[in-house]
């Protein structure tokens, strides 16, 4: 499913939600087993990245095996590493500037697809797959410099216990740092059936034994022992600049408040160069 429909903050009331609540609804109780396959095939699918952007000189490409599958990942440079992780929809990819900057810096730059995403296997994307995932990309390091992490792949971080993060710096881009609360308002604000979603989502919780409610990134932000820096845009449709504000008076959390470069730009800007420069530092 589009980033589109589970980050958007659009309340207005208009016909196609009408329809999709009908819909939902009168399809889950006439035919609830093929309603819930359909609904996980439709809230569990991300877009894969098209994006034909021209790989970094040196970058080197490996799959590694795990539990989700196996997944690409995408290394640059030499020294302390850096893991990158993306968000809904996304891919490594997009972290191509940022790695050359990284690289140049006298640091390896480790990015990886996500589960059902890029170069990934899996049919379908969740938090917890991305927990589990990002973990077994941690387990292939003896040690890690840092991590960067975009939109959902910030909860992703967050919500990680892997001991080799620990005390280490975060980078945070556009964080969704909301994660269940603005998951919940846009579905329901998306007109889809409610109780569909539960069950949908109550699979995936049994599954991972990650029930919703204990997600909280703010509340596991606010607990790093670590440096955080934030890079985020004042006019970001899909991740509220509000909670990335209320991190930033936090003493051990860093805030650049960037203008007019939205949810994505962000990703190949200055801005951002210049507060990994910072954490690295």
């Amino acid at each position: 499913m589009s980033s589109k429909i589970y980050f958007r903050q659009d309340k207005k009331l208009n016909l196609r939600r009408v329809l999709v609540n009908l819909t939902t609804r009168f399809h889950h109780n006439v035919a609830p087993k093929h309603a819930r396959k359909v609904a996980k095939r439709l809230l569990l699918t991300p877009e894969r990245g098209r994006r034909n952007l021209a790989e970094p000189a040196g970058l080197i490409r490996r799959q590694i095996e795990t539990t989700e599958g196996k997944l690409m990942t995408y290394q640059l440079g030499e020294g302390p590493t850096w893991v990158l992780g993306h968000g809904w929809s996304g891919s490594a990819n997009q972290f191509y500037t940022l790695m050359q900057h990284i690289a140049a810096s006298g640091y390896t730059a480790l990015a990886f697809d996500n589960p059902a995403h890029g170069e990934s296997e899996g049919q379908y994307g969740h938090l917890p797959g991305f927990v589990k995932a990002f973990d077994a990309v941690l387990d292939q390091q003896a040690q890690i410099a840092g991590v960067i992490a975009h939109s959902m792949g910030g909860a992703m971080v967050l919500e990680s216990r892997h001991p080799l993060l620990a005390d280490k710096p975060i980078l945070l881009v556009a964080p969704v740092l909301n994660y269940t609360e603005n998951l919940l308002n846009t579905v329901k604000q998306s007109g889809f059936s409610m109780k569909l979603f539960n069950e949908v989502v109550g699979e995936v919780a049994a599954q991972y034994q990650y029930p919703l409610e204990t997600i909280d990134p703010l509340a596991r932000l606010q607990q790093h022992p670590g440096r955080v820096g934030i890079v985020h845009d004042t006019d970001d449709r899909f991740a509220s600049f509000e909670y990335s504000r209320q991190a930033g008076e936090w003493t051990h959390v860093s805030l650049v408040a960037t203008e007019g470069l939205g949810h994505g730009r962000i990703l190949a800007s200055v801005p951002l160069q210049q507060a990994f420069d910072a954490l690295a530092r």
